[in-house]
This record gives C-alpha cells, structure tokens and sequence, in this order.
C-alpha cells in the first residue's frame, strides 16, 4: 500500500514537472512570437517615420533645392558651363539648369511613399530581426534593394516630363551642343533626365538613411513606446 501510494506521489510530482516544463515552453514560444511582432510593428513604424521625413520633405517645393540633398550639374556639365558663360544666351546656365533639375526631382519624390509602404508590408520576421542587428542603415538598405528599380521606373518618366515643361533637357541639349562644336574640347552628353533620376533616388534614400541613424543611436528620436521597446533590443 505505501508502494502505491509513493509511487502516486512520484507519479502526481512528475505530472506537475511536465506540465510547468510545457507552460514554461509554451511562454518562451509566445515570448519568441510575440518579439518577432514586435520587432517588425517596430520596424515598419521606424521606416514609415523616416519615408514620410524624405518623400514629403523633398516633394515640397524647394525640397531639394534647399536641401542638403540639393542636385548639381554633373561634373562634365560643369566644365561645359565655364566654356559657355561667354557664348550669349548661356551666361544663367548653371543657375537655370540647377533650379529645373531640382524641380523635377520635387515632382518625382510625390510617387515614393506607396512604392515604400509596399515594400515594408511584405518584410517578414526574419528580415526584421537581421535589420535590427543589422548595420546602422540596414532597413535603407533593406528599402533600397526592394524598391529602387521600380522607384527609377516611376520617377524617370516624370523627371523627363517636368525637365521638359520648363524646358531643361532641352535648353542642356542645346547646351551641350553648343560646347561640342567648340573645337579640342571634350564632348558632353546632351542627355539629362538619366542623371536627375539618379540624384533624385540618392537624395531620398540618404536622407532616409539619416532617420534610421537617429533613432538607432537617439532614444529621444524613437517618439513612440513601440519604437521605445524594440530598438531596445540593440542597445543591449
């Protein structure tokens, strides 16, 4: 009788063990999930806090033009410059063609944000975990490798229609045509819109990339709990 009740006993603690074991994994799997929304939610905060600074700030008027992430002539443009400031008609054209190109890409920046928010909605778990142990601009780089080619496609044509409402790649053509007939000079590419699509996506990923910096390192920049709680994670 004492056998069996002993061996109850036994029996009734080992049930006990097993089942605390199970609820203490069961809580680890939930803490495990549970994070990896976190992580994510976080992450998906943080990237829609930096894509509404860049493609709003630099879709206003002047956005790029009194930027940081202000677009320049090309470095074979500006030689082409020196030599044309002496031809009549061509004595502005830096300053013309400077403001034009940045106009265009103030234009182009309105179609970046639903090209972003698509882009985030399909970043799985293991694509946030890597991102938030990742290098201080991983997410833009995340961003960049899934959006640029279609970013480029949906600028590109309206760069060229903004450059040719006011002209530019037209008054750069004739530009460019006017220096190359000037003898031993080297020849410049009258072709512009290639060029401010590029600077244009350079500009907005950069200044993406500054906000990502900020609340990887700033915890007053993670203005949310959510973004409190999971950037927390790196700084341990």
């Amino acid at each position: 009788m004492k056998k069996c009740i002993s061996f109850l006993v036994f029996a009734l603690i080992l049930s006990n063990a097993v089942i605390s074991d199970a609820q203490s994994i069961f809580d680890k799997v939930k803490n495990v999930v549970t994070g990896n929304s976190d992580i994510g939610a976080g992450l998906k905060e943080a990237l829609n806090i930096g894509i509404s600074a860049g493609a709003d700030s630099l879709s206003k008027q002047g956005g790029y033009l009194n930027s940081p992430y202000k677009i320049l002539l090309p470095p074979e443009a500006r030689s082409v410059v020196s030599k044309l400031k002496m031809v009549p008609g061509f004595g502005d054209v830096e300053a013309n063609m400077v403001k034009k190109m940045n106009a265009a890409a103030e234009d182009a920046a309105v179609k970046a944000k639903p090209i972003f928010l698509n882009a985030i909605k399909q970043m799985t778990f293991s694509d946030a975990a890597n991102i938030l142990m990742g290098a201080q601009d991983a997410a833009t780089q995340y961003l960049k490798s899934k959006t640029y080619d279609e970013l480029y496609k949906q600028f590109n044509p309206i760069v060229i229609t903004s450059l040719d409402q006011v002209g530019a790649r037209t008054y750069w053509a004739e530009a460019a045509n006017a220096n190359n007939k000037i003898p031993f000079v080297k020849k410049a590419n009258p072709s512009l819109d290639d060029y401010v699509t590029k600077e244009a996506l350079k500009g907005l990923f950069s200044m993406i990339a500054v906000k990502e910096v900020s609340i990887r390192n700033d915890k007053g920049a993670r203005t949310t709990d959510l973004l409190k709680n999971v950037f927390a994670k790196q700084d341990k």
